[in-house]
């Protein structure tokens, strides 16, 4: 892969003057830099091979692994996106000096300049594996005759969970957080007005960002998950202790029972993961997928360039009976929070899927200290679990005045709808009365 236009260094507070320069498509471009006494620029790159992981990485995730550079390269080298696959990647990087002496790099001076900020955004030719459906909004679009493809979203690809989606250098001044932010928001504006988009989409950002992008013109819109969050509990016995009597139970005899069908249930760390491991990963993600008439997104191979390129984050823990591995849930951690993402199973077993995907994660976050759980999407059943409704955003902007407005009513009645479900949902929590629970939020 190599860089492609447009370049786009900007006039935003500390940085220079310079026009907007889209240059010839496929081309490998050029950073070019802005005058002035703090030269900065924006780039539009096509892959993260292009991009040392390093300083990809050192922007700030919050604790969210799903735009680090290994669950993306691992999407691009398994070919989970990219070429058709409608999720063409775009990153956008705002480069520069925060020095007083910074200036244009020279012979003299080959180093790169240091990265302030990065979005990563996709040209999406279809809706699926984003989880914020619109697909209402584009039949709606069809009718009208007005064309909702292509799109473009920022996002984590196929993947529901919350996270950062203006990713900032540690470290910056509040005004320079404001000049790299409105250079990435307006690069993205850019890029859809280059690619023809009809839409921009930021999906599962933070409720932090949800101001900001409105500011921006972009339309908020809430939906929830359930997610987990750790109290300080001192055990799995503890954390039962705050539930009423029945659900305390309950959780026990489903534990008791799955627990008592298979013979161990066993962390395995990424780096210890073996290639038998890798298949039956990647077998019962195919198998989940096929059983909920759902759509392998991931590609063969993922799992094994995850391995590879994003091994400290990988956790599996896995069912064996008999001397085989029949079922297992893949995990993905940091030091603020532990994703489940990927379940799976060769034979039904009571009460495995709860045991494997929920009851050992939220065990693994009590005896790590860990405050958040995310488990996926959907699943009203974890409610009754220990989990609580958390709110997730999302933001949009649609090109066309009148679907536009037709949106924004939307968006309006399905506000009010799911705040007063999530009234009703408080209402359901298995926690006792006398227990502090404050439900949703991000942690």
């Amino acid at each position: 892969m190599v860089e492609s236009g447009p370049v786009f260094p900007y006039t935003t507070g500390w940085m220079g003057t310079a026009d907007h320069h889209p240059e010839q498509a496929g081309a490998a471009s050029t950073s070019g830099a802005a005058d002035g006494p703090h030269g900065g620029v924006v780039r539009v790159v096509r892959s993260l091979e292009r991009v040392e992981a390093a300083r990809w990485d050192a922007l700030d995730h919050d604790g969210s692994p799903f735009l680090e550079h290994g669950f993306l390269r691992a999407l691009e080298r398994s070919r989970s996106i990219g070429p058709g696959t409608g999720w063409d990647p775009y990153y956008v990087l705002v480069e520069g000096d925060l020095t007083e002496r910074a200036g244009r790099p020279g012979a003299d001076d080959p180093a790169p300049r240091p990265l302030l900020g990065a979005i990563a955004c996709f040209v999406k030719h279809h809706s699926y594996g984003e989880y914020i459906f619109d697909f209402g909004w584009a039949r709606a679009a069809q009718r009208g005759g007005i064309r909702y493809y292509p799109k473009l979203v920022v996002a984590a690809p196929v993947t529901p969970a919350s996270g950062p989606r203006l990713l900032l250098a540690p470290g910056l001044t509040p005004a320079q957080r404001d000049a790299v932010t409105a250079a990435l928001i307006h690069t993205a504006r850019s890029l859809a007005d280059e690619q023809q988009c009809s839409s921009i989409h930021w999906l599962f950002h933070r409720e932090r960002e949800r101001d900001l992008l409105q500011a921006h013109g972009f339309a908020p819109r809430a939906s929830f998950q359930y997610h987990w969050r750790n109290r300080g509990w001192r055990d799995f016995d503890d954390f039962l202790q705050a539930l009423t009597s029945r659900k305390r139970k309950q959780l026990r005899k489903e534990r008791a029972r799955a627990r008592a069908a298979v013979d161990e249930i066993e962390w395995v760390a990424g780096d210890q993961l073996q290639p038998e491991d890798l298949a039956a990963i990647d077998r019962f993600y195919r198998h989940t997928t096929d059983e909920h008439g759902g759509q392998d997104y991931l590609r063969p191979g993922f799992f094994e360039e995850l391995r590879t390129l994003l091994p400290h984050r990988l956790q599996w823990v896995r069912a064996r009976r008999g001397g085989k591995t029949i079922a297992g849930a893949l995990y993905l951690e940091t030091d603020r929070a532990l994703f489940g993402r990927y379940w799976g199973a060769d034979v039904p077993v009571e009460f495995l899927h709860f045991e494997l995907a929920y009851y050992c994660g939220i065990e693994r976050c009590i005896a790590r200290g860990l405050p958040l759980f995310e488990a996926g999407a959907q699943g009203e059943h974890k409610l009754l679990r220990g989990f609580a409704p958390s709110p997730t955003y999302s933001g949009h902007w649609i090109r066309h005045g009148g679907l536009r407005g037709a949106v924004d009513r939307f968006l309006a009645e399905e506000h009010a709808t799911i705040e007063q479900y999530l009234r009703e949902l408080a209402t359901l929590q298995p926690y006792r009365a006398d227990t502090d629970d404050d439900g949703g939020g991000e942690g």
